[in-house]
This record gives C-alpha cells, structure tokens and sequence, in this order.
C-alpha cells in the first residue's frame, strides 16, 4: 500500500528522503570530493553576502549575478548570517529536492488520481536517478525551483493568483536560463491549461527577467560575455547572435543535435518514467522546449546526462504527463509491483550510489593529512589550494585553486598554499603540482609549516612555524 496522504507513511517518507540525500551529500563532501565549481562557488557567494562583502566569486573573478544571476542568494544568506556552514547548503538541497512530493500529491488528487496512486508517482519521482545524482554533485540552485515548480502549477491550476505570481518570481531567482522555461511554461499555461492570465503573466515576466539579464546584469558585471557560449560551436558569441544563428544556420544546427549522444541523452532522461508516459499527454514537456533544445545543441557532455543539473527543469514537467497519463489510465505497466520493479531498476542502473565505493574512496590515503593541513589555517587570509579542498575553506575573500595554465601565476597575494602533489586534482597534473611544489620551497617568502602524505601546507614567511611531519 502506498498512501502518503496518510500523515505518518508521508512524515516516514519525507524525513528518511531527507536523512538519505543530506547524509550522502555530507560524507561525499567529507570525503574531499566536493569541488570548488560547484560547491565553493556557492558557499562562497552565501558568505560574502553574509558579511556585507562584495559577491566577487575569487575564482571566476566577477560578481555573481553576471554569471547566473541567482538573487535567491540574497535571502538565503540570511542563515549564514546566523551560522554560516555549508552543510546548510546541502541540507536545503536535501530538504527541496524531497519536499516535491507534497505538490506532487495535490497535482494527482487534483487530477482525480487516488491516494495509492498518487503516492506511486511521488514515489517514482524519488527514485528517479537524477533525484539521488544531484543531490550528490555538489550543489545547485536549480533544485530550489523543482518544488516551485510543481506549486506553480498547482495554484495555476487552482487559480491562486498570490501563489502563483509568488512561486514564479522564486524560480526565476534560482537560475537565469529559468526564465526561457517559464517564457514557455506561460505559453504552455494558455494554450493547453486555458489559464489564460497565468500563462501570460509567466511569460511576460520571464520575458523581463531575460531581458533585464542580457541587457543589464550581463553587460554591467561580465562584459565579456556569457561564459557558456562556448558550449554552442558555431551558433555565436553572443547571446543574441547564438538566438539569431539558431535560424539563419540550420545546418549547424542539425549537426549539433542530430547526434548519438543526444539519442542516448534523451533514452536516460525517459526510461525511468517511460512506464507511465503516453504521448497524448506529452504537453507539459512544451515548457520544457527551450532547456531541451539548449541541452541538446550543447557540445558538452554534461549537459546530456542525468548526473549533472542541466535536466533538473525538465523532471517536473516529465513527472506532470505522468500525473496526466495515469489519471486517464493510459500508462502500459498497470500492477504497482511492476511500476515500483520498474523504478528501483532504473535507479540502481543509472544512480551513482556505487560512487561511494570507488570513486569517492579514492583519495582516502590523504584524508587525514587533508584535515590536519586545513585545521592549520586559522586566518581568513587568502588561499592557493587544490579544487576538492576549496569548499572546506571558501570562507574568506579570495581563494583559488591552481591548473596547469595557472600554477605559476603570481604567489605573492596568498598566505597560505595548501597543495596535495599525490591527488592534485582538476585540471592540475601530477606534474603541474611538482613544479609549484619545488617553485614554494624555493622561494624564501614561503616557509613550509605541515608536511604529511605529500600534503604540503606553506605560509608566508612572517609567520614563522616549525614544520610539521
């Protein structure tokens, strides 16, 4: 029996969602695999607002609100105000990416489904792979916007006027590129729910969002333009011109989406749910046009998977046809016990839980030597230091980490260096950390004060220690 309208199956199920996402996040975050993108990035930001600093991510170099203009941040960081941790990013994570299942329950009544039935989905929704894959890779504002989402919809479809303007405007607080998906979320809002004011005003605010991005933030605090337009080949480097060259060049356009790896990008994004999706009831998916499209078009791998958070605005909509094809009993697999065979094989197939025992376990043998060096920095000085050991000290005004194109920048504005020469990580070679190795040794403004499994820890020389071993 699966009845999450009961008050204590949805407690039980909310709170062990919870228990299962933080925990893993925080041991992966424990075990240095957090990286400083994507992790530091954000933690920084929180605490840089916290402090009335300016919101100058060290390692990008801009402020952040030219990059994806996530002004959620601004109330966020009013906890980091009260206690600032990144583990309260990761909790928030945990918390929003499981809290979905409460919309998604008044989306199914809604819909006429029953209590068993409309649990299955809610059910289906937490095990969906890019639930748990997420949750996993560091952090991301997006996964505020899921739970928005399916609220939007609700109270579109309930005509709560205040909710709804309320939940739009926080979504497009989470991320830029949101507002392409609420522009076309409104149209989908007018067209197929005949909630004609509602998709207008989406689209008319997402529009503005857009337009206030490009034209305003981007110019004033990136000038050089959106980082990710490499991403998009021939299409431009500009956003207007990419928006134009999508029409005047067609060919390339095809040649970047007609592709094996979209083919299989678009196999994972379905077949977890493809037990309850029909295509009569597909039309949710129309708000989903413009993120697909750009996902597809990207020539970057990350953005064709169910690991990374480029999918993250598409799941909502998937999960809404098959709210809609249930409710008209159209999905192909009918007994609960096949759905619930079907889900947990997609996700022991596609979940990356194996991580735990391989990957994430592979940098064990500095573990402690890690922690020791970081203990020892007890200034909020700037740090030079490898990108896994980023977010365990992005509380300060400027940290980086170095690459092989790099390194051999200029040393004299940090105090500390921390590097880890055996596991260098991020675009760092083994061989590129040997050389800032044996460079910090060399010069006499550095003085090496903790040595232990080849993490090396290095102050400025007027802060004279005994070394460490």
């Amino acid at each position: 029996m699966i009845a999450l309208s009961s008050r204590k199956n949805l407690i039980l199920t909310l709170s062990l969602s919870i228990f299962i996402l933080f925990i893993c996040s925080t041991i992966r975050h424990n075990l240095f695999q957090s990286g400083a993108l994507d992790l530091g990035y954000h933690d920084q930001i929180l605490y840089l607002l916290s402090q009335g600093k300016p919101p100058i991510i060290s390692f990008w170099g801009y402020h952040f609100l030219g990059g994806h203009a996530e002004w959620i941040y601004y109330p966020l960081s009013l906890l980091y105000r009260i206690y600032a941790d990144v583990h309260i990013l990761l909790a928030i994570q945990a918390i929003v990416l499981s809290i979905a299942v409460l919309p998604i329950l008044k989306l199914g009544q809604k819909a006429g489904l029953s209590e068993q039935k409309a649990g299955l989905i809610a059910i289906a929704y937490l095990l969906y792979p890019l639930i748990f894959n997420i949750n996993l890779f560091d952090f991301h504002p997006e996964v505020i916007a899921v739970p928005l989402i399916f609220t939007s919809v609700l109270w579109a479809r309930n005509r709560n006027t205040i909710g709804f303007i309320l939940s739009i405007t926080l979504i497009l607080g989470c991320r830029a590129s949101l507002s392409l998906l609420v522009i076309s979320m409104g149209f989908w809002l007018f067209i197929f729910e005949k909630r004609r004011w509602y998709g207008l005003y989406a689209a008319s605010i997402g529009a503005a969002w857009f337009g206030i991005f490009t034209a305003i933030l981007l110019p004033i605090f990136k000038p050089d333009g959106h980082h990710a337009l490499g991403r998009y080949g021939r299409l431009g480097s500009s956003i207007g011109e990419m928006a134009i060259n999508i029409f005047l060049k067609p060919q390339a356009v095809l040649e970047q989406t007609l592709t094996l790896p979209n083919l299989e990008y678009l196999l994972l994004l379905f077949i977890p749910l493809l037990w309850g999706l029909h295509w009569r009831y597909l039309a949710p998916l129309i708000a989903t046009t413009p993120i697909l499209f750009l996902n597809l078009l990207s020539n970057t791998l990350a953005q064709k998977d169910i690991v990374h958070q480029y999918s993250v605005p598409i799941l909502p909509f998937l999960i809404l046809s098959v709210i809609a094809t249930v409710a008209d009993g159209k999905n192909f697999l009918k007994p609960k016990k096949w759905i619930l065979a079907w889900c947990l094989f997609c996700f022991f197939a596609l979940a990356k839980y194996g991580y735990f025992f391989g990957l994430y376990l592979s940098d064990l043998d500095t573990w402690s030597a890690n922690r020791q060096a970081i203990t020892m920095i007890d200034t909020q000085g700037d740090v030079l230091t490898n990108h896994n050991l980023v977010p365990h000290l992005t509380h300060r005004a400027f940290i980086q980490h170095p690459q092989d194109h790099n390194f051999a920048d200029d040393l004299d504005r940090y105090e500390f260096v921390l590097l880890n020469v055996r596991h260098p990580n991020y675009g760092f070679s083994p061989e590129g950390a040997q050389q800032l190795l044996a460079r910090l040794k060399s010069e006499q403004q550095f003085a090496p004060i903790f040595e232990q499994d080849d993490v090396y820890l290095f102050r400025k020389n007027e802060h004279p220690f005994k070394v460490e071993q």
